[in-house]
């Protein structure tokens, strides 16, 4: 199993990539234990984080998800992020 599994890098198009971004940052402000915004927006916890970005060419947001070791757990992330994301 690898240490890291990732998602890579998810792409989706969105009518207010900034709108969808504060959802998501808002989904998670309480349970984040670091929260960046130097490239996007990353947030970090217990056993995994991710990083979430605007294209400053298009309307699309890119994705990447990471656990410590857990794919459960970055897969079921990363259909929580994909599903806020698309609200």
């Amino acid at each position: 199993m690898a240490a890291f599994p990732a998602s890579g890098e998810i792409n989706s198009r969105l009518a207010e990539p900034a709108a969808a971004m504060a959802r998501v940052e808002a989904h998670f402000a309480e349970e984040a234990q670091a929260v960046d915004r130097t490239d996007g927006l990353s947030m970090s916890f217990a056993n995994w984080r991710f990083n979430l970005r605007s294209s400053n060419t298009e309307p699309v947001v890119r994705l990447n998800v990471e656990s410590r070791g857990d794919i459960p757990l970055m897969e079921a992330r990363t259909r929580t992020l994909l599903a806020l994301l698309n609200q």
